[in-house]
């Protein structure tokens, strides 16, 4: 493999079941930053209260190289029971959400309700000024909807890390 194919970053999903205790989260996160690394997106919560297990789902971009070493690094973390490149392990499914609040005007309403109903949206709250909308899909779908939405006026946006799973039989879990 040539240098030049060690440095092309792609997009990770990175799956980690951890114990479910303070500063589990904080020293992965420093693993990350301490290294250089960046985090794109990071969603945490309990998987399994009786074990009481975390899923901490990281993507991140990097050369299969760089992602190697951070598994390696975090395998070797005391709370961490199990680390997973999603990308490049096994057929997976990711999905984001985003809350987005939007001014409408009477001559854009139609068009707003128009972009909500082709990116499956949901109408979470709506005012004589401004629609709440709620968004579930691909990152990538995700950032879409908002893009269309910022020529009409974006007021707010929250937007979720990725929550991702492996397709099929495979489990992480197990």
């Amino acid at each position: 493999m040539s240098s030049e194919e060690l440095k092309i970053e792609d997009k990770h999903v990175i799956a980690i079941i951890v114990d479910n205790e303070f500063g589990a989260l904080a020293r992965i996160v420093s693993l990350f930053s301490a290294r250089g690394y960046n985090i794109e997106t990071l969603s945490v919560a309990v998987v399994d209260e009786k074990k009481n297990i975390s899923r901490i789902t990281i993507t991140t971009y990097g050369s299969q190289a760089t992602i190697d070493l951070i598994i390696k690094l975090l395998e070797r973390l005391i709370p961490v029971h199990k680390v997973v490149d999603l990308s490049s392990s096994c057929p997976h499914v990711e999905r984001s959400l985003v809350l987005v609040k939007v001014k409408i005007t009477e001559e854009t309403r139609d068009e707003v309700i128009r972009i909500g109903n082709i990116h499956n949206a949901k109408l979470v709250d709506k005012e004589k000024d401004h629609f709440l909308l709620q968004v579930a899909d691909k990152p990538s779908r995700v950032n879409d909807f908002v893009q269309l939405l910022e020529p009409f006026g974006v007021l707010e946006v929250s937007h979720t890390g990725s929550a991702a799973l492996s397709l099929g039989k495979n489990n992480i879990l197990t």
